[in-house]
């Protein structure tokens, strides 16, 4: 069975937790390593992980917001970092591709929805014993479209707009290609033949307006597309978090000119049919995430310890597999959050540390010092790795 990390989460990535990063050098890419991720440290895009057979690797596209192009991400550079990221391991020999005899049965309808017929698919496999149950389905499909809507991800959008707007698309309950989603307030882009009438892409009554308004940019109606199936898209692991939407795609034109996330479910996107479909099995699945902690406090009295004059150390180490950026660290004297220190990590990686050393003068009597690290909680860490993000000492100044 497969193997599927992913680094953060869509609903994470929703709710605004964008100081979390992966590098691109963690990512393994030998072999057959199936992918996808949304915008970088520096940049924003889409990632697609393209499987190069002749050179037996995988390779990372970014699409480009500003034109829907795509550049290949080469690791080494160390300029690239992920807030969210899902990646398998090399899954090669694992995906069930469908035959000739498979494609004739599953009967595909031009203007079928993709999902349906992925689904379909899926189904007809595990039926026949080809494929075994699995919470999560990976992807690789080459498709071909009358014309297609994507998008390419921003920070903005979705790091920031669920704070500035209290809008999610679980509280609006609905698809990804609804006008109210999040992704609504991303910059689309549309390929496909540009004399076909808008009003008449996609069947859909009442969308001629939105569809007028996406950028055209031609004809390119073939695509190498790497996504999953989440059996529970509710979870938001891999999928917006709304029942019934199984279905992520992230993928290039062949001519590598475009890029993006494939919205196959818009009313802009009109699909021809595939020529080739792989499904992998993924059951087992680790979720990366960061883990701040607060360590080795301790106060360290002056020459005139009497005073009160001394200097409070601490450690701030990062326990968990993915760097975060841009983090603050609050240290409070005697609860008095009007009046605490404040210091910012400007990037920590997983697995190290930073050390720090504030002077403090402190009265005589009693006192409490408390050290939070990412007070504000812009880092979404699970509620059990949270306890170690505070640490409390007390001592008496006599």
């Amino acid at each position: 069975m497969g193997h599927l990390w992913i680094a953060n989460s869509i609903t994470d990535l929703i709710e605004g937790d964008v100081r979390e990063h992966i590098p691109l050098e963690r990512i393994p890419l030998a072999g057959d390593v199936l992918g996808m991720g949304t915008t970088t440290s520096y940049d924003n895009g889409e990632l697609a992980f393209l499987h190069d057979r002749a050179g037996g690797r995988s390779r990372v596209y970014k699409a480009q917001p500003e034109a829907g192009g795509v550049e290949e991400l080469i690791p080494g550079e160390g300029l690239h970092h992920f807030p969210y990221v899902c990646f398998s391991a090399d899954s090669s020999g694992l995906g069930q591709a469908l035959s000739a005899e498979d494609f004739q049965a599953l009967a595909v309808q031009p203007g079928e929805a993709l999902q349906a017929v992925i689904g379909r698919a899926i189904a007809a496999l595990k039926a026949d014993q080809r494929l075994p149950e699995a919470p999560v389905y990976g992807l690789r499909l080459v498709s071909r479209w009358i014309s297609l809507v994507y998008t390419v991800a921003s920070k903005l959008c979705l790091g920031e707009r669920r704070r500035n707007q209290a809008i999610t698309v679980a509280d609006a309950g609905v698809s990804q290609g609804d006008g109210r989603s999040i992704y609504a307030a991303l910059k689309h882009f549309r390929v496909g033949d540009a004399a076909l009438p808008p009003a008449t892409v996609g069947g859909k009554p009442g969308e001629a307006a939105g569809i007028a308004a996406i950028r055209d940019l031609g004809s390119s109606p073939a695509w190498d597309g790497c996504g999953f199936w989440d059996t529970q898209p509710q979870l938001g692991r891999l999928t917006v978090p709304v029942a019934g939407e199984h279905l992520h795609l992230h993928g290039c034109s062949l001519d590598l000119r475009h890029g993006g996330h494939l919205h196959h479910e818009h009313g802009g996107s009109s699909l021809v049919g595939l020529d080739s479909l792989v499904i992998y099995p993924f059951n087992t699945i680790t979720h990366l995430g960061s883990d701040l902690a607060v360590e080795a406090l301790a106060w360290k009295p002056g020459i005139c310890g009497a005073s009160g004059e001394g200097t409070l150390v601490f450690r701030i180490h990062n326990r968990g597999q993915l760097d975060v950026s841009d983090v603050g660290v609050a240290v409070v004297l005697d609860d008095l959050y009007s009046s605490h220190c404040y210091v910012r990590l400007p990037w920590l990686t997983a697995g190290e540390s930073e050390d720090f050393a504030l002077p403090f003068c402190l009265a005589p009597g009693p006192h409490r010092l408390d050290v939070v690290a990412d007070p504000h909680a812009d880092i979404l860490e699970p509620a059990a790795d949270q306890a170690n993000n505070r640490a409390t000492l007390s001592l008496v100044v006599g």
